[in-house]
């Protein structure tokens, strides 16, 4: 006469774990189908032409600058990102594509003294939609790549950086 009781706390835990199974298995789908953009913009002076946009940078110290509204890089340069340490704050590193490596050397050397603007979305909500950063060119930039604190929690870093990541890798899967 037991037998009927330990059914029903089979039933029972197997309602109980179904829903914690599907959680997970949701929110890690969920991750894997993230995707995140990534443009950077060059630093110019306005012009008249309508080739140019004002665009604010950080949200704590807002700086103004004006940038081409045409990206040099886009997220279609990006090879991987990562997140990485530096000097105990959260920085993104892009390496860039045969492609966007050579863009990066060749903006970097023309145009020294300037800033480059890095916009990226990583989310649904327009509060996921923002400049990042805007690191100055000190430099030419010849081994592909980018690494900038981005103006962002660790968490929205990390959001990011697996958008990119997920976007390259679909790019992967429909090139077999």
């Amino acid at each position: 006469m037991d037998w009927p009781g330990r059914q029903f706390n089979l039933y029972l835990a197997l309602v109980l774990l179904i829903p914690m199974v599907i959680g997970c298995q949701t929110s890690s789908s969920r991750a894997r189908k993230e995707i995140s953009t990534f443009r950077v913009h060059l630093e110019v002076r306005p012009e008249p032409t309508g080739q140019t946009e004002t665009i604010t940078v950080f949200r704590d110290n807002p700086v103004e600058m004006t940038v081409e509204k045409s990206p040099f890089l886009t997220e279609v340069h990006v090879q991987s990102a990562k997140l990485v340490d530096r000097f105990g704050v959260p920085a993104i590193q892009i390496q860039l594509n045969r492609s966007g490596t050579w863009l990066l050397e060749q903006y970097t050397t023309a145009n020294r003294g300037r800033h480059m603007a890095i916009f990226s979305q990583f989310g649904e909500t327009p509060d996921k939609a923002r400049w990042l950063a805007a690191p100055l060119i000190r430099q030419r930039i010849a081994d592909g790549f980018l690494v900038f604190t981005p103006d962002a929690s660790r968490e929205e870093a990390e959001r990011i950086v697996r958008g990119l990541n997920n976007l390259v890798a679909q790019r992967k899967q429909k090139d077999f």
